[in-house]
């Protein structure tokens, strides 16, 4: 290609190399080289070329072309982006063949914004440089698919990078108060419509599950109800309801968790919630079809003497009681609120979302979330939109034998079970609450924080479940089972 039509400020330029066939003459230099310097073109490598003239070259390897999906592309574009992290004015060659521009276009925006992203809020002088400008450079027949999964792509990055942002918030700065406040003014901006509930009105509505585990904190909680229309919605209108774990800090609270390192990560307690937040924002941008409603679910979860004590009762909206054995699961207390108010309102289907059981996090690993549901049609919807956007879960079962292990000598049921099988016993507590509408719930625990920078990943906070939850919305549709209240 000629250079000299991509932008004058341009600062460094990717250029595809597959693992078979032959290297672009642009790249000026042969197979032997490359492979010298360790390059064969696979999927995550990159090299930095010498060239005489022009922007700074760098090979990006596409693997076999011709096998080449979204999610390769999105791993090939970070390895690009990372290629030279103080470039900020990038351009990126698309490999020619018979795929999806749009679905490539896409997912080259996402891998290389997003492998560039860092926290930067509270830093003096970050060193990571941010992509400033990011040029796609594709065949001229597919120029027009290419902008459009372009712009998709620019609104997924924004969503995935404001929950990454939120879940990064140092706890003492993100309370529940504050998240409340910022929804607000995101609303404002991003075509929602917005309602804070705080200490009074959750005790009108009887939500005693988010009260509860507030009941040790000395920062007031929030319920942030927020919702978006589409701009044709009509009244046959699909409705779909997402409710969000919003613990701004997790302590454990009497239960107080030990001094490790997966205590110190517990300011993403509220990845749930941060992640519902972020696909909200973007809802009007990409054209969302659907009618959604979400529930955030904030508070944080301390021990004091006016903390919530193991054997406690607590009356979650509706009037169920649940005997408290341990104040570390309390994420599912605060979301059994919001699935009952969910029911008592027109709905298709509602999906939760929260850090919930170090349990999943021990079956599935780092990089997969467990997903439960009473709707297999519905968390076939899940699990494809989890494909696409390559958040991937692992459906787990949502074993009803075990629902005797919650119950309880003083209340309607407690808010655990046994030593084995705490992923479940957290699903069948919260499929309680739905009153038999078609549910899906997601378990980050395990995917919410990366150790390390790999890929179109970064180190921190993971954002994990914002780009599912658009993808979700987007192509939701009713379930056969489907009932409205």
């Amino acid at each position: 290609m000629d250079s000299a039509g991509l932008p004058a400020d341009i600062e460094l330029l990717g250029l595809p190399v597959g693992s078979t066939g032959d290297v672009p003459a642009e790249v000026g230099v042969a197979w032997d080289r490359l492979r010298s310097a360790g390059f064969t073109g696979g999927i995550g490598q990159s090299l930095l070329v010498s060239v005489p003239s022009g922007p700074p070259l760098v090979v990006y390897g596409v693997g076999d072309p011709a096998e080449l999906d979204a999610a390769g592309m999105r791993d090939a574009a970070a390895a690009f982006a990372r290629a030279a992290e103080k470039q900020s004015r990038l351009a990126i060659v698309l490999p020619a063949g018979d795929h999806s521009g749009a679905d490539h276009g896409q997912a080259a925006v996402e891998g290389a914004l997003l492998a560039r992203y860092a926290y930067r809020g509270l830093r003096r002088a970050p060193e990571e440089v941010a992509v400033a400008e990011l040029t796609l450079v594709a065949a001229p027949r597919s120029i027009a698919e290419v902008e459009a999964g372009a712009r998709r792509g620019v609104a997924y990055v924004r969503a995935a990078s404001l929950a990454r942002d939120l879940a990064n918030g140092p706890p003492s700065l993100l309370t529940a108060a504050r998240i409340a406040e910022f929804a607000q003014a995101l609303a404002t901006e991003c075509g929602l419509s917005v309602e804070v509930f705080d200490r009074d009105a959750l005790v009108a509505l009887g939500c005693g599950g988010l009260l509860g585990v507030n009941a040790g904190s000395v920062d007031p909680p929030r319920m942030i109800k927020i919702w978006y229309e589409p701009a044709a919605a009509g009244p046959d209108v699909a409705r779909l309801t997402l409710v969000g774990k919003g613990i701004m800090y997790d302590s454990g609270g009497i239960a107080l968790k030990p001094a490790d390192a997966v205590h110190a990560t517990m300011k993403n307690d509220m990845s749930g919630a941060g992640a519902i937040l972020a696909a909200m924002a973007v809802l009007r941008d990409v054209g969302c079809p659907v009618a959604v409603t979400a529930y955030l679910m904030c508070t944080d979860n301390m021990p004091s003497g006016s903390a919530t004590k193991l054997g406690d009762v607590l009356s979650i909206r509706g009037g169920t009681t649940v005997e408290v054995v341990n104040t570390d699961a309390e994420g599912r207390l605060v979301m059994a609120d919001a699935l009952v108010l969910a029911t008592e309102e027109p709905v298709d289907a509602i999906l939760d979302i929260a850090t919930l059981t170090g349990a999943c996090m021990r079956a599935l690993g780092t990089q997969i979330a467990g997903v439960f549901g009473n709707d297999q049609e519905l968390v076939g919807q899940v699990q494809a939109a989890a494909d696409r956007v390559d958040e991937p879960v692992w459906q787990l079962p949502m074993a009803h034998r075990y629902r005797s292990e919650m119950d309880s000598h003083v209340a309607d049921i407690k808010n655990m079970g046994g030593a084995n099988g705490a992923a479940i016993h957290a699903a069948l507590f919260l499929e309680e609450f739905v009153d038999g509408r078609p549910w899906v719930h997601i378990d980050i625990a395990g995917t919410a924080q990366n150790e390390s920078s790999t890929g179109w990943q970064s180190a921190g906070c993971s954002g994990f479940g914002a780009r599912l939850l658009v993808e979700f919305a987007v192509k939701f549709s009713r379930t056969g089972r489907g009932e409205r209240a």
